[in-house]
This record gives C-alpha cells, sequence and structure tokens, in this order.
C-alpha cells in the first residue's frame, strides 16, 4: 500500500532558506570528494570560545543546571544583558524588557510574528540576512526592498526610505554593522532615520549582533543614540562576538508588551534556552574582554589584506566595509549573474563564497566573502580566485 501524501501547508512556499548553509553543504560534499576547499561562505568566527565562558558552562553542568527556566531566560541573564545594554548602548532598560532564545534568529522570527498581519509592510534594506525577509512573507506581510548603494559604502539614502514609506508601512529592519555588505551607519544616519521614523510612527527592529566588529569608527547603535527605546526593538547574542555559534544564545531587548508576546512565541515552540548555555552567556558578558579585542583585531587585518587582493583582481572592485567579517566585491564586469560565478568559483578553484542575488535583487552582481578565515586561507583563495577568473568565459 503506497503512503499517502499530504499537502504542505500554502506558508511554506513563502519560507525562504539561508544561501550560506545550502553552499556549505555543497562545499563539504565536495571535501568528501577528496577536494580542497577555501571556506569564504559561512558567516562564523573561526576562533574558540574564550576559556572562561567554556569553564562557566562545565561549572554548571557539574552543579545539574540542566533542567527548564522559564522562557524568557533566566533572571540572572536577562539582569546581565540589562547591565550590558546600559554599557554598550547607554540605555536603561529592564531586565523583564529582555528575551533570551536560542539565537538571534528566534528572536527576529517572534517579534515579526508577534507584530505582523497580513498585508503590513515591512521595510527592509536590500540586500539583507535572508531571515527577515523570510519570515515577513511566510506570514503574509509584504517585504520592500530599500536600496543599499555601493557608492555610499552600501548605505541607504533617506529619500528613499522616505519614498518607501506607505500607510501600510509598520517595520523598518536595521542592520548596522551589515551582513551581507559589511556597511555601517553613522551616527549622521541614524539622527535622521530616527525622524524620519518617528514622523510616520514606525518600529525600527535593529540588528546589532555584529556591534563588537566595527573597524574603522566607534561603532554608532541606532538603539544607543536614536533616543527611542520605546519604538525599537534590539537585536543581540553571544555568536558573533564571543565565537559562540553552536552554543546558539540570541536575546532582544524591547518595549514590555512586544517582549510578552515574544516570549509566548518562544514558550510555544523552544520553550527555553539551555541553563548551561545561559550561565556561559553571564560570563561572556561580564567576563574579560581581551579575547573579544584579538578578535576584532585579527579581523581587521584580515578585511585589510582580502580587500586590497581583490582589488588587484581585473574586473573585481571592492569598497572597504566598515564592520562585520564580509567583503562584499562587485564582479558584474566579468559576469553578472553572481551565483554562476559563485558556482565557478567554487567547482573550478575550490573558493567557496556566496552570490550576491541571495540576499535580494540590489544584490545582482556582487559575492559575498567572509573573511573569518586564516591569513593563509585568505591568501590562497586570492591565488585561486585571480587563477581562475583570468580564464573565465562567460
Amino acid at each position: 500500500m503506497q503512503a499517502s501524501t499530504f499537502p504542505l501547508a500554502d506558508s511554506m512556499r513563502r519560507l525562504g532558506t539561508e544561501s550560506a548553509f545550502v553552499v556549505l553543504a555543497r562545499a563539504k560534499a565536495l571535501e568528501a570528494q577528496g577536494r580542497s576547499i577555501i571556506h569564504l561562505e559561512i558567516g562564523e568566527p573561526d576562533f574558540d570560545t574564550p576559556e572562561h565562558i567554556k569553564e562557566a558552562a562545565i561549572q554548571s553542568l557539574r552543579s545539574n543546571r540542566t533542567h527548564y527556566t522559564p522562557a524568557a531566560g533566566i533572571a540572572e541573564l536577562r539582569r546581565a544583558i540589562a547591565d550590558y545594554v546600559k554599557q554598550t548602548r547607554g540605555v536603561t532598560v529592564a531586565p523583564d524588557q529582555v528575551v533570551v532564545a536560542p539565537g538571534a534568529k528566534p528572536i527576529i522570527a517572534a517579534v515579526l510574528m508577534a507584530l505582523l498581519n497580513p498585508d503590513d509592510e515591512v521595510i527592509i534594506p536590500d540586500p539583507a540576512y535572508p531571515a527577515y525577509r523570510s519570515i515577513v512573507t511566510y506570514v503574509g506581510a509584504k517585504a520592500v526592498s530599500l536600496p543599499l548603494l555601493e557608492a555610499r559604502d552600501f548605505r541607504f539614502e533617506i529619500a528613499a526610505l522616505e519614498a518607501a514609506i506607505t500607510p501600510k508601512t509598520k517595520i523598518l529592519v536595521l542592520n548596522s554593522p551589515h551582513n551581507p555588505t559589511g556597511g555601517i551607519l553613522t551616527a549622521e544616519d541614524i539622527a535622521a532615520i530616527a525622524a524620519t521614523v518617528r514622523k510616520h510612527d514606525i518600529l525600527v527592529i535593529s540588528d546589532e549582533i555584529y556591534s563588537r566588529h566595527a573597524y574603522d569608527r566607534d561603532f554608532a547603535s541606532y538603539y544607543g543614540l536614536a533616543g527611542m527605546p520605546e519604538r525599537t526593538v534590539l537585536i543581540d547574542g553571544c555568536s558573533k562576538a564571543w565565537a559562540m555559534t553552536g552554543w546558539r544564545l540570541g536575546f532582544g531587548v524591547m518595549p514590555h508588551y512586544i517582549a510578552e508576546a515574544a516570549t509566548a512565541l518562544i514558550l510555544n515552540t523552544v520553550s527555553c534556552t539551555a541553563t548551561f548555555v545561559q550561565d556561559a552567556a553571564i560570563a561572556a558578558l561580564g567576563g574579560p574582554d581581551e579575547a573579544v579585542q584579538a578578535m576584532h583585531d585579527e579581523f581587521l587585518r584580515r578585511r585589510d589584506l582580502l580587500v586590497r587582493g581583490l582589488n588587484a583582481i581585473p574586473g573585481v572592485s571592492c569598497r572597504m566595509p566598515g564592520g562585520a567579517f564580509y567583503v562584499f566585491p562587485n564582479v558584474s564586469k566579468i559576469e553578472p549573474d553572481d551565483q554562476k560565478l559563485a558556482d565557478y568559483l567554487l567547482n573550478e578553484a575550490g573558493v567557496a563564497t556566496l552570490g550576491g542575488s541571495t540576499f535580494g535583487p540590489y544584490g545582482k552582481g556582487f559575492l559575498r566573502l567572509s573573511y573569518a578565515n586564516s591569513e593563509e586561507n585568505l591568501r590562497e583563495a586570492l591565488r585561486r580566485m585571480s587563477s581562475a577568473l583570468a580564464t573565465y568565459k562567460r
């Protein structure tokens, strides 16, 4: 008897994916065949989690802290996050404005699900981290692209933001430092954005997960500088700053009524975040900062190396990113189909990159490369790319 096939929900057709993990799987399959692959596709620090954080988790496990916690997180961590936000953004928040989850992505999803109705509009800088658009469209709302301009180091124009706003606009998503471009907002940008959203009564989700990776100027926090915590949701976490991607610890800071709704969604999906991981996060937020600074300084050196090397390849141009650990070179003179070129570099050169258009239509003609890899591997990747692109034919 043949098993029945049940139709999936219509909403599944609106749910996107994250191309970095798709390309990672393909690259790993090539490695399994004996190919040498340099991984510049995945966005995670290549450093080990600092020892004091691992030790805190080990001690937590030995103390049998392995049971359920409140859905929004343990009180000690929520207080530590409130203290961290005060220290890094200059904003005083209450612990009950904090929601903890297994990664920043569930926080983003919970906030969007809690706020959006079908036909609401969300303005999203384009290109952008794919999860924003994916969840917006999944719940039946409309994602509106806000072009990021290469000539402005991948910052948008305020006039373009004004033009994108309609009576249905409910949320503006910001991400600075930015994935995939490495662009970063200035204090002047933030002041202009804040004035615009205040005029139109729009909520801002400010994803500041890369805040500890700003290079040429001090990090300008929208949450800290806009002066509107009552109409802003801050997204942050431990993954990028403390090399804790696999630990899965993200947090959001938001008005109380949104925190209550997001907590209800966390409770109904993942229940809570592992207790020993939360204890490790307390150690990260309140512990020594030397490892974070060392990672920052190493990324800065790698950024400069990679940008110089890319600009030396004929047909490639690359702006100097202000933050995160990505570069977003323009390869349209070589091949406007960025995904085709990314496939070519993976298969022919053994360098895993991402096509810019996987982050949105305004990423067409670009590639995203992560410099969360060793200097030796970055130099070899540049050598392989230069050689492969010299013989590329459309």
